[in-house]
């Protein structure tokens, strides 16, 4: 959803995904069945990252459950990261584009769409053929706000900026690993929003791992994020911003979200749960 031309900029700081057993007891407190995850996350943030969309096209249902879920947070947005299909496997037929637009558009027609999420893999390298499957994704999910995160330094470029902008598709800043190939921390915008997504910084899993989570196991020191902070303060000068933390194990993605809040001196909230472990972090 785009922004009033007559309005100030929104920075909306965000996990990747709610769903996480090793959360329990640390970002959730102890509950019962009937606990409702997203609605308690969402009265401490103004966006979410949803992953599972990454790995399965839900149905249409599960886009209105959420969108009614966190409805008591008016400022609320999602990011919703598209089919693994169409970005890491040959690309999908119109029978799967055609799924997850009806997915999206509960979503999307409520304004709680911040974007579009497409993720490419770090073995997804700069050619002409690359160009052509994010076209073709555009194409297909033209009615939607898109932003494109790709991982190898070979997209690093003026040139291809300037392709994202030309299609008001946003370029995902990202943190990562650094290796030789690796996109390196940037303050790219090329579309109506801007994006940051951190991934943490554990070299020696991020290829090498048993379990997908252990390439995720980094907690961020304030030293690390305070010159984000500033990239941050930078896009925000000219547009919405959405910032996602993929740190996601046990619950360091949103101690970080937190961190980056409090050094920018911006209001945040702390869930619950957390209150203790944050005023000590914070005051430490």
């Amino acid at each position: 959803m785009a922004r009033s031309p007559n309005s100030s900029p929104t920075i909306r700081f965000g996990p990747a995904g709610w769903s996480y057993k090793d959360w329990e007891g640390i970002v959730y407190p102890q509950h019962g069945s009937k606990f409702d995850h997203l609605a308690y996350l969402a009265e401490s943030f103004d966006t979410i990252e949803v992953n599972s969309s990454f790995y399965r096209i839900p149905p249409p249902a599960h886009g209105q459950s959420w969108v009614r879920r966190t409805a008591s947070n008016e400022h609320f947005r999602f990011t919703v990261k598209l089919f693994r299909e169409f970005t890491h496997e040959k690309l999908p037929g119109t029978k799967q584009e055609g799924q997850f637009r009806d997915f999206l558009d509960p979503v999307h027609s409520a304004g709680k769409l911040g974007a579009l999420l497409v993720q490419f893999p770090w073995s997804f390298r700069n050619d002409e053929s690359a160009l052509t499957r994010i076209d073709r994704i555009a194409e297909a999910f033209r009615d939607f706000p898109l932003a494109v995160e790709v991982r190898h330094s070979t997209f690093q470029t003026a040139e291809f900026v300037r392709f994202l902008g030309e299609r008001n598709i946003t370029f995902v800043n990202i943190d990562q690993p650094l290796f030789s190939d690796s996109v390196k921390p940037s303050t790219f915008a090329s579309g109506e929003i801007a994006y940051v997504r951190f991934h943490g910084r554990n070299y020696r899993k991020w290829f090498d791992h048993e379990e997908a989570w252990e390439r995720y196991d980094y907690l961020y020191t304030p030293e690390e994020l305070e010159p984000w902070a500033e990239r941050i303060g930078s896009l925000a000068e000219k547009q919405d911003v959405y910032v996602i933390t993929n740190n996601h194990f046990r619950g360091q993605a949103i101690v970080n979200a937190i961190d980056l809040q409090h050094m920018m001196g911006l209001p945040y909230r702390v869930p619950p749960a957390m209150e203790e472990l944050m005023k000590e972090r914070l005051e430490g």
